[in-house]
């Protein structure tokens, strides 16, 4: 997944726009969810067999990015 984009988007149509993996149902916290309990990338990619592996690798990298310009921006 490369190519820049993002691999969640959010749209009203789909489960009242909460944010999802692209062309899945599958929200975007249910990732964060997974790994701030403690459970494996593997555990939730078995769980949500719709998202593959380089979209959620593709997710975290997203949101480090975010986070690490988020604190640079603030400090």
């Amino acid at each position: 997944m490369g190519t820049g984009q993002s691999v969640i988007h959010s749209d009203p149509e789909i489960l009242g726009g909460t944010p999802v993996f692209i062309g899945t149902r599958v929200p975007a916290q249910a990732l964060i969810d997974y790994l701030e309990a403690g459970h494996p990338l593997d555990e939730f990619l078995d769980d949500f067999p719709s998202v593959t592996r380089e979209q959620a690798v593709a997710a975290l990298e997203e949101a480090k990015q975010i986070l690490v310009s988020g604190a640079r921006a603030a400090g």
